[in-house]
């Protein structure tokens, strides 16, 4: 598909994060101006490409491209070497769906140029999670929840899952894990994010939610499976009571899921409910 090109007119001006520039002074003789840019089109998880044409661009400029909700829709935005004065070109990981307002500014924050793009998704990302008791395909939701998605893949892709355990099995209501060695040493993990709830998923049977502590933004790399609806308890209430975020659902493997509720567990290491026998995470790769 050929890259969307826009030719700049007139843009009021708006102050922005900077996501890439050089100095900023109080003065400047010379500011960068912008004549065009040409943006691939914007595929949810892919590269894409910014190319911006204009003059003395090498004086600085910043880009941000922001969904609705505010979250940054494009990530590790990265120059291609070989940039000039008069054009220089950018990639970044597109991670969020829906209208992408994509602005770039001077380093005074001067808007040169701004367009809406559409970010697409032909089919909803699903993953493959191989266990020790079976085979499990989780449907993910960025639609709703592009946060959490975001977070599970960019575990997902750096391969942090297996190895990791069950490490938690209450029967007739969850079973947690992903974050845990089968000797229960906790794993290193990303940044926590912020809590995604209220966004119209419900902890039903079979969906898959981010475990957190009690603290609503400390959700990182371990997942649960709701073995029943819990909506009751574990949905959005409140501000006071925030629940927890579901981000996908099993579309193939509930057995497998009940199969893992069913096995022994005990306390060990100060931690109950751990399964008597490790129930290991062999594989998590997304397949579509």
């Amino acid at each position: 598909m050929k890259a969307s090109v826009w030719i700049l007119s007139g843009l009021a001006a708006a102050a922005l994060l900077s996501a890439c520039g050089g100095n900023k002074s109080d003065t400047p003789t010379v500011t960068a101006t912008v004549s065009s840019v040409s943006i691939d089109p914007l595929s949810y998880r892919k590269l894409t490409t910014i190319t911006i044409n204009g003059q003395n661009l090498d004086k600085g400029i910043n880009i941000l491209s922001m969904l609705p909700n505010q979250s940054t829709a494009c990530l590790n935005l990265t120059e291609v070497a070989g940039g000039t004065a008069t054009k220089r070109t950018f990639t970044c990981k597109v991670v969020g769906l829906g209208n992408v307002v994509t602005t770039i500014t001077d380093t005074l924050t001067k808007v040169l140029y701004q367009a809406t793009q559409t970010s697409s998704l032909a089919l909803p990302p699903q993953v493959t999670m191989v266990t020790d008791k079976g085979t499990v395909v989780i449907e993910l939701n960025p639609y709703k929840a592009p946060v959490t998605v975001d977070n599970f893949l960019n575990y997902v892709e750096s391969g942090f899952y297996p190895s990791k355990i069950f490490h938690r099995v209450e029967a007739g209501l969850v079973i947690q894990g992903g974050g845990y060695t089968k000797d229960l040493v906790a794993a290193a993990t990303n940044n926590p994010i912020k809590l995604e709830t209220a966004v119209g998923l419900s902890n039903t049977r079979g969906t898959i939610g981010l475990a957190r502590t009690s603290d609503p933004n400390s959700g990182t790399s371990q997942f649960y499976f709701n073995l029943k609806d819990n909506s009751a308890a574990f949905d959005y209430q409140s501000a006071a009571s925030p629940g927890y975020a579901v981000f996908g659902q099993i579309v193939s493997g509930l057995d497998v899921m009940d199969a893992i509720a069913g096995v022994p567990v005990s306390t060990q290491n100060g931690m109950s409910n751990v399964p008597v026998t490790p129930v290991l995470i062999q594989s998590v790769k997304q397949t579509q």
